[in-house]
């Protein structure tokens, strides 16, 4: 009785014990699978939202062409030393297109913006564009000496002025603005007290770039909630009516933050009619 008790025993410790082992195996395998995923590379990100962009226009050839164009701005430099010039290349490569009366140019609305562009062809911003739309929320930049692409430790918007990040955005909205014509829409924010912020690429670069006879007129879509504190009499719209060149006309019109999403969820409603 006493031995088959003891055998018993000892077949409960081995039966223990081999669950542990095959518990540990497992976990390794689990880690061992975890550590083999890597994160996709910046240039696979770069690459695949090139290709994801517009097949039927853009082939893999071509977006990893466009990788070795973008890469020449800031690889191998210090990345508070990477100035807008740095990406003429670039938009040499992917000049924008004339898109008369379709430019929306925006500022502190990005969110509404874009679900605004999504209801159809009405309207076109800067990420409505291949470049727009690849760079669009990602980071990263150089290292002195280094041949590859960092997407952590990079310098922030305003650590320094020449950041490849800033540098990019500046010089991607300059040029999308010089390619506005016709009547140009910019989507303000009337929920800050300063919609027109000179600090603002939009003050700073794109305004800058209207140029009649080009450009015909600035319609100022002002969105608002129901704790707006502006509205198109604000001083700082003052300031972005003298800022125009001679000749465009200004239009500003306040617009409801609700009345923009019912117009982006109901496609049935034309955009002309949304304000």
């Amino acid at each position: 009785m006493e031995s088959g008790e003891k055998s018993r025993r000892r077949l409960c410790r081995i039966v223990g014990v081999v669950a542990v082992l095959l518990l540990v195996v497992i976990l390794a395998l689990v880690l061992g699978l975890t550590l083999g995923q890597k994160a996709p590379t910046f240039k696979a990100t770069f690459i695949a939202k090139c290709k994801a962009f517009n097949a039927s226009m853009v082939h893999e050839d071509d977006c990893e062409k466009l990788w070795g164009v973008f890469e020449q701005a800031y690889v191998g430099l210090d990345p508070c030393e990477v100035p807008m010039e740095a990406y003429d290349p670039l938009i040499a490569a992917v000049p924008f297109k004339l898109e008369c009366k379709r430019m929306m140019f925006w500022s502190k609305t990005k969110d509404v913006v874009h679900e605004f562009t999504k209801k159809g062809d009405c309207f076109l911003t800067l990420e409505n564009t291949l470049l727009g739309s690849v760079l669009d929320g990602l980071t990263w930049c150089g290292k002195k000496g280094s041949s590859e692409t960092f997407t952590t430790s990079c310098p922030g918007w305003d650590d320094c002025v020449n950041n490849p990040v800033r540098s990019f955005w500046n010089r991607v909205s300059a040029a999308f603005a010089d390619a506005a014509c016709g009547d140009v829409s910019a989507m303000l924010n009337g929920s800050i007290a300063t919609p027109f912020n000179p600090t603002s690429v939009f003050a700073s670069i794109e305004v800058k770039r209207f140029k009649y006879p080009r450009v015909k007129s600035l319609n100022v879509v002002l969105v608002t909630q129901a704790n707006s504190v502006t509205s198109c009499t604000d001083a700082s719209l003052k300031d972005l009516q003298k800022e125009l060149d001679q000749g465009i006309t200004y239009n500003c019109k306040v617009v409801s933050e609700a009345r923009l999403e019912e117009c982006s969820s109901n496609k049935t409603i034309p955009c002309g009619a949304c304000w």
